[in-house]
């Protein structure tokens, strides 16, 4: 969201003060809600797509494959509007003047039939809906006046509006994605308590809240996505970061609240995680930037369902790839978006998002901007001049976006698609003497690929560099294979292709065939050379884990460097095709294509080809040799 006011948030990290959030969080959650049955459209054609979601490549498709484009607005308020100073029942101290309350703003001023009406006439199909954990706490009723447009809502608690407002989304025919956006309901994104999925809360704590709201809405068709956390970013004194492995890695809380939202919660949705917002001080002279997606490259995430990550990414045009958005103390000379030429603009936006949308590669994934916009009242000729920009680009691009925000209050918040006066008059974008609406109409009108999107090869990536990356539903069934040792598995329906020398980085693919494993057979943990037959020899003086016959790799494990056990699965056809041995204990050994993309940057690789399935594994724990990898048997799927 828009940082405001952006020059005193900064300053304070560029100064190194903390701002503590003064709101505790109540404890204790609501009941989880009962199931509901799907709900008929009322104004749009219901049969115009169909729940859930997932993805094919870099698009977005419904139940029947069908792309479906994320067309979005974000509809905030249940974040918190607080700014963290001052009194939290004056106005004065909300941002932009509005006390949301803790629920999403416009119930006080427009009754929700009229609201869903005026989102449908914006064009858009999706709500990104913001919540904060404070709100599933709270047991605090929101006021009468909160909710005079919608009296049925008075006496409810925060959570139980939030109810409401999903019900009402659902029942209008919109895809709604929940967006953990704070910790606590106060306005963000500076050094606020809510820099992280971490702050102030344990990651078991924020994991937990997650799982509990989709159960809660497991039984609403059209919430189709989880988006776990808005713009993680640096409090004072630490970073996020992607992969280290501690407790700021934001990389593996994604995955494992990911993991754990489609294991216990609802398999059905979306899971969308955003890049890092912000490392470093805004200091001239100090590292600092926007890592965004850009860390996907060399480490991307695997779910246990490999048809539903998406990534996210927010421009504005007062920011920058390497600028805070800071004006005053806290400003540095780095470029904002809005001082970018088109080229210039267009190649930012690919270096540091688009990329993931390239076919074949361990991070491909659709790319959802979750976040851009800008005010009404702006006269600043290069930000207006950015926003038509940007907004053709994703007009050209097809890309899937949600504006920021979608209601506000008139007189109050000129970046609101729809504002609301007292009386509940509207005004916005869609008036003639907005200034927006022809961007808002490009971009919403744009040509984009529509219908059925054919199934296209899946590549995935499997890092033991911390702990296990176990992402088979079939395989964690089983419990714990090897025990003390690091462990990865395949998604179901994946089989492993290719393996790393070193830091036991291994890539999945169902290339050449759809799901290679039988529904009845089990698995083997292949720990000596017991399946390897007479004459059979693929690698000579290393030691063998071979699967059994009719048998694949579908996972392995390592200890340190050294490799532990192969875990192979039975095959549904019969699996007996002409083997050749792949080495790479000197040089990487991978298809001339380079399908799945670099997925161990910086260590030797090997990998059989599209048409092949990998059948053992070969080292050697001879001195003065890795006991790394060094073969693996590749056979032919026929």
């Amino acid at each position: 969201m828009p940082i405001a006011p952006a020059g005193l948030r900064l300053a304070c990290t560029a100064a190194g003060l903390l701002l503590v959030a003064a709101t505790a969080t109540t404890a204790g959650a609501a009941q989880p809600l009962p199931a509901r049955t799907a709900h008929t459209a009322e104004a749009s054609d219901p049969g115009a797509w169909s729940a859930p979601l997932s993805t094919r490549g870099r698009y977005i498709v419904d139940s029947r494959g069908d792309r479906f484009r994320l067309r979005a607005a974000n509809w905030d308020g249940a974040q918190g509007s607080w700014t963290g100073s001052g009194s939290v029942a004056d106005p004065a101290n909300h941002h932009a003047g509005q006390d949301s309350h803790g629920i999403p703003l416009g119930l006080d001023r427009v009754a929700l039939p009229q609201l869903m009406a005026d989102f449908h006439e914006l064009g858009i199909n999706t709500v990104r809906l913001p919540f904060s954990n404070e709100m599933i706490h709270s047991t605090t009723p929101v006021p009468d006046a909160a909710v005079a447009a919608n009296p049925r809502l008075r006496g409810r608690t925060p959570l139980q509006v939030f109810d409401a407002v999903v019900e009402a989304l659902d029942g209008s025919g919109f895809a709604v994605i929940l967006n953990n956006h704070t910790n606590t309901s106060r306005w963000c994104c500076g050094v606020d308590g809510n820099e992280r999925w971490n702050s102030g809360q344990s990651t078991q704590a924020w994991a937990d809240d997650w799982v509990y709201m989709a159960r809660r809405y497991a039984g609403v068709p059209r919430v189709v996505g989880a988006d776990l956390y808005n713009e993680v970013r640096r409090d004072v004194l630490d970073d996020p970061n992607w992969g280290m492995g501690d407790a700021h890695d934001w990389y593996a809380a994604a995955q494992a609240a990911g993991d754990r939202i489609l294991t216990e919660a609802d398999p059905r949705l979306l899971i969308v995680v955003e890049g890092i917002n912000w490392t470093g001080v805004p200091v001239d002279g100090l590292p600092h930037g926007r890592p965004v997606l850009t860390p996907a490259r060399t480490l991307s995430h695997t779910l246990v369902d490999a048809h539903k990550l998406v990534y996210s990414a927010h421009f504005y045009g007062y920011t920058g790839p390497h600028h805070s958005g800071a004006t005053g103390i806290g400003e540095t000379h780095d470029a904002r978006y809005q001082d970018l030429t088109r080229d210039q603009l267009s190649a930012a936006l690919a270096d540091e998002a688009f990329f993931v949308e390239e076919s074949g590669r361990h991070y491909t994934a659709p790319v959802w901007i979750s976040e851009f916009g800008i005010g009404s009242g702006e006269t600043n000729q290069a930000a207006r001049t950015w926003f038509t920009a940007i907004t053709d680009y994703f007009a050209d691009h097809d890309t899937d976006y949600a504006y920021w925000p979608l209601v506000g209050h008139a007189g109050h918040d000129d970046w609101a698609l729809l504002r609301y006066d007292g009386a509940g008059h509207r005004s916005g974008v869609l008036d003639a003497d907005d200034w927006r609406g022809a961007a808002w109409r490009h971009l919403g009108q744009a040509a984009g690929r529509t219908g059925p999107v054919a199934p296209v090869p899946v590549w995935r990536m499997l890092a033991v560099d911390h702990g296990d990356a176990v992402e088979s539903v079939r395989v964690r069934a089983t419990g714990d294979w090897d025990p003390g040792a690091y462990k990865a598995a395949c998604p179901d329906g994946l089989r492993l292709i290719g393996l790393s020398h070193t830091r036991g980085r291994g890539l999945c693919t169902d290339s050449g065939t759809d799901g290679l494993r039988s529904s009845t057979g089990g698995q083997t943990v292949v720990t000596d050379e017991r399946h390897v037959p007479a004459g059979g020899d693929w690698a000579s003086g290393y030691t063998k884990l071979q699967c059994p016959a009719g048998a694949f790799l579908a996972g392995y494990s390592v200890r340190g460097e050294r490799v532990s056990a192969a875990l192979c699965v039975s095959g549904r056809d019969p699996l007996a095709g002409a083997g050749r041995t792949v080495w790479f204990d000197r040089s990487d050994n991978r298809p001339a294509d380079a399908a799945g993309g670099d997925f161990a940057q910086g260590d030797y690789k090997g990998q059989c080809a599209a048409d092949e399935y990998a059948a053992g594994i070969a080292f050697t724990t001879r001195f003065g040799s890795r006991p790394g990898p060094d073969a693996l048997l590749c056979r032919r799927l026929s």
